[in-house]
């Protein structure tokens, strides 16, 4: 049984990323004019919406030293241990991924391996909230999956390269580093223009406008995900304290107030306490601007029984980000299966996971927890496979039983490609042709 002790404030508080018919249709145009005019359309559309039209929008090695140099130590040591993290996660990922090859039967190997995409590109948002950790998660994670060339790109702060976030960018590892952002950042990685080479794989999140970009390019490029507002989801006992979950909850309302904050308590006092503490750290947060509207407008607080059905309710949500305060928050590894991340226990809270712990914070939103985990190693990689028959004779075998599965089919052409190898390798009559194999014409080829 499940009791609301807050509900959202709006009726379409459920559905926050509706498509807005006004992007799609700017969108589809920005990418329709950079498709036919290039450069001249990417620059247009950077003086457009970024008062932005540098000389060149990729910043040249000088440039990048310039501004690396010009940052405090502390920075510099602070982006570089957080790059570490993510590096050594992204590698032990990459590690446990083997290439396999297996005999299947006498002589025929099947085989699989990873091959990185040869591109990608990384887009690291700037604006409200200059990003940087997502170019940690975008670039390293590339550059560890044996991504060739990564192609980051971030859009300029107030007329110039955004300092910290071309740092975060050029120390995780990229190979061009460009200012330029908005749909025309992410068309130009995807579909080239007269000076930047397009990628195969678009990362990272952005504005509404830089989701629908993706989306409407997605088929043409690859993509991480389909980006939706940041989410957070608190399962929590009576062992949970109020203070913890409310700060919680807000550090992930003021992404944005769209974003969907959720607890769901097996104790009617934690979550009454929890809404009282939420309203009081709203009084001196300094983006309480936006967490108060997310709060209000999406913020859910549901009171159930027991544990069992505070995990099945939490699948419901599929929740981007969900996060465990209970006296045995392992509980919810053997117990929950949708969800974009766990962190589990009071230790733990989200905000490690988005700046500093070392996985990955690109995670699916919108319900798409169902179906996908988040960005990892693997999303860079393409796992291909191989075969080969050596023996003669598993090849005759095969093509007799490919030739009569192809016929059930109506599939002629296919039934005589696997005919022509029982009738080489196996001798067998060839009843559609004339033509035959003898028996050194097969040994020679093997």
């Amino acid at each position: 049984m499940s009791v609301i002790l807050k509900a959202p404030n709006t009726a379409d508080a459920g559905t926050p990323n509706k498509s807005n018919p006004q992007v799609v249709e700017t969108v589809g145009r920005v990418l329709e004019d950079i498709r036919a005019n290039g450069d001249d359309a990417v620059r247009r559309y950077s003086e457009q919406f970024d008062k932005w039209s540098p000389t060149s929008f990729r910043l040249g090695p000088d440039q990048i030293r310039s501004i690396v140099s010009s940052l405090p130590t502390t920075v510099i040591d602070d982006l570089t241990f957080v790059q570490k993290q993510v590096r050594n996660f992204a590698q032990a990922q990459r590690d446990s991924m083997r290439d396999v090859e297996v005999e299947t039967l006498p002589g025929v190997l099947l085989g699989h391996k990873h091959v990185p995409v040869s591109a990608s590109g990384a887009y690291v948002p700037g604006g409200r909230y200059p990003l940087t950790a997502s170019a940690h998660m975008t670039v390293v994670t590339a550059k560890v999956a044996g991504v060739e060339r990564v192609a980051a790109t971030t859009p300029p702060n107030q007329g110039e390269p955004p300092q910290i976030s071309v740092a975060a960018m050029y120390l995780a590892g990229a190979d061009e580093v460009y200012v330029l952002g908005g749909v025309q950042a992410i068309g130009a990685l995807a579909l080239g223009t007269e000076t930047i080479d397009p990628v195969n794989l678009l990362t990272g999140p952005g504005n509404a406008y830089v989701a629908e970009a993706k989306r409407q390019l997605f088929g043409e490029v690859g993509i991480d995900l389909f980006a939706g507002p940041t989410e957070v989801l608190i399962v929590a006992d009576a062992s949970a304290d109020p203070f913890i979950v409310a700060a919680d909850l807000l550090s992930q309302a003021e992404h944005g107030p769209d974003s969907p904050v959720v607890l769901i308590t097996t104790s009617e006092r934690v979550g009454r306490e929890t809404i009282a503490e939420v309203e009081r750290q709203l009084e001196n947060l300094p983006t309480s601007a936006i967490a108060s509207v997310s709060w209000r407008d999406h913020g859910e607080v549901h009171l159930v029984d027991t544990l069992e059905e505070a995990f099945a309710l939490a699948d419901e949500f599929a929740s981007e980000h969900v996060q465990i305060l209970t006296e045995e928050p392992r509980r919810a590894l053997a117990e929950m299966h949708d969800y974009g991340a766990l962190f589990l226990g009071e230790k733990t809270c989200v905000s490690f996971g988005d700046k500093a712990i070392g996985t990955n914070h690109v995670l699916p939103t919108l319900k798409a927890a169902r179906y996908t985990g988040g960005l990892w190693v693997g999303k860079y990689l393409k796992t291909v496979t191989y075969q080969e028959i050596v023996e003669a004779e598993s090849s005759a075998e095969l093509g007799r039983i490919c030739g009569r599965a192809a016929r059930l089919e109506n599939f002629e052409g296919h039934a005589r490609s696997a005919d022509a190898r029982a009738a080489k390798f196996g001798h067998d009559q060839l009843a559609w042709t004339d033509h035959s194999f003898t028996a050194e014409a097969a040994v020679a080829s093997e």
